[in-house]
């Protein structure tokens, strides 16, 4: 059957590629591997519970007026209504690095008067970076990659604060050992500091419903339990999809949501493709549920990132998982209307995915076991000592990771070299998602809508036009 795209990948940049190119009476198909779409950002059921598997919190946060933001402009252009993701903002967040805290909300001022309050001689220092960073046109997609630490090395001075300030950009999506590209600390920074956090009472499975729902009606066809086994290629250009089935598919147009190391290694000529370095990112999370809200045994703070270092290191650990940093996130902690039904809390760690992938079953489950007691053990010094609430706990592994994604190494963020324009060097294959270079849920949804308009629609990226 032939189509004017296929798109490989059901996650959050699939579907809003195809929302865009299905609005304008394209015949898209999206094709993915597993039998739940969402892809990075989905939910799996437990014990009769229903778990997110990347959501601790959408970013770029704002009010419906607020028309240049990027949550309203991808609201327009997939015609969604705002109430319709039944957003809830923060409490707050913080971070926290041996004594030294700072807090932000979604309210701008109160990191920049903790940031005086910690560091007054940087006051000044943070006002002119944050002043460049408004100013910085983020979604340009032809800039070239600039290392983010020499340029907020020159604006703030004192180690310490560069380092935290750094801290969450880092964890929410940096696939970069130690640093990041400036343009992505730019649309990171703006997101999560000045515009902030918020999260549907349902979590993702409420975006993930209303995307596909919009899809659906504009024409889109998916196709779940569809892997793409080879992308045959003649002159240059994808001709046909073959799906692990033995059907074969043709398109005009592929878009890719896989990954970019995945993606050429779809294709029957890779060895004609240019080498690319595999992340090193991965993670490893417990979720645990309790039985009271967190408020009731004193935490408050929606997500909590913290480091006992001197410096954070943002890389793969030697061992299974880097207890010495994480993220603590309480996803009870933002103001629904009415509280959620039982206590969540989830700690995440940057972890290497060797050591969790040979191993039998019985060895896996006890370092697992070993694993919660460590990161217990350094969550308490942030958070009070919770044990003795939990109901249920389950722990999700770079091995989990590389089962239900495909990620090549279970890399969380995708290969560190990225492409912005979404162009790769077939003429009709186009990267969307992870490592097309914009980050978080709000991130992936544009970066559907962005290769989709460029390519597919031949508008501007940033076009809001519907």
């Amino acid at each position: 059957m032939d189509y004017d795209a296929i798109i490989i990948g059901a996650g959050l940049s699939g579907l809003t590629a195809g929302i865009r190119l299905a609005h304008f009476e394209k015949r898209v198909c999206i094709l993915e591997k597993h039998s739940m779409y969402g892809g990075l950002n989905s939910y799996y059921k437990f014990k009769g519970r229903r778990f997110d598997t990347g959501l601790h919190a959408m970013s770029n946060f704002v009010p419906p007026g607020i028309k240049s933001a990027p949550l309203n402009r991808l609201l327009r252009q997939l015609r969604i209504d705002y109430r319709d993701f039944q957003l809830s903002e923060q409490n707050y967040s913080q971070i926290a690095f041996r004594d030294c805290r700072i807090r932000f909300t979604n309210d701008w001022e109160v990191l920049a008067e903790e940031v005086a309050g910690n560091f007054p001689d940087q006051k000044e220092h943070f006002h002119r970076l944050v002043k460049s960073i408004r100013e910085y046109n983020d979604l340009d997609l032809s800039v070239k990659p600039l290392s983010a630490r020499k340029v907020v090395g020159e604006y703030l001075t004192d180690p310490l604060l560069l380092e935290m300030i750094f801290c969450p950009l880092f964890f929410y999506g940096s696939a970069q050992e130690l640093d990041m590209d400036f343009t992505q600390f730019v649309t990171m920074f703006k997101g999560i500091y000045l515009e902030g956090f918020a999260r549907p009472y349902e979590g993702i499975k409420t975006v993930l419903d209303l995307l596909l729902k919009r899809y659906r009606e504009s024409g889109g066809e998916l196709r779940l339990k569809s892997g793409v086994k080879q992308l045959h290629v003649r002159n240059q250009q994808v001709v046909s999809v073959e799906l692990e089935t033995g059907e074969t598919l043709s398109a005009d147009q592929v878009y890719s949501d896989a990954g970019r190391v995945e993606t050429v290694h779809l294709l029957r000529d890779r060895e004609s493709s240019p080498p690319l370095p595999v992340g090193k990112i991965s993670v490893i999370e417990s979720i645990s549920v309790t039985d009271c809200q967190p408020e009731d045994l004193g935490l408050d703070a929606t997500i909590i990132f913290y480091n006992n270092r001197d410096r954070f290191l943002y890389r793969r650990p030697e061992s299974g998982a880097d207890v010495e940093s994480g993220i603590i996130c309480c996803p009870n902690n933002y103001r629904y209307p009415e509280p959620l039904p039982e206590g969540i809390i989830r700690i995440a760690h940057i972890a290497s995915p060797r050591p969790w992938m040979d191993l039998g079953q019985t060895e896996y489950e006890e370092e697992k076991r070993k694993f919660f007691e460590a990161s217990f053990r350094e969550a308490i010094h942030y958070v009070p000592d919770f044990r003795s609430h939990i109901t249920l706990t389950d722990i999700f592994t770079p091995r989990t990771i590389a089962k239900f994604t495909s990620r090549i190494d279970a890399a969380l963020y995708g290969t560190p070299d990225k492409l912005r324009d979404g162009r790769t060097h077939l003429n009709n294959l186009f990267l969307i998602g992870t490592d097309q270079g914009f980050m978080g849920i709000i991130g992936a949804m544009l970066s559907g809508i962005s290769i989709a308009n460029l390519h597919g629609l031949q508008r501007s990226p940033g076009d809001t036009a519907n």
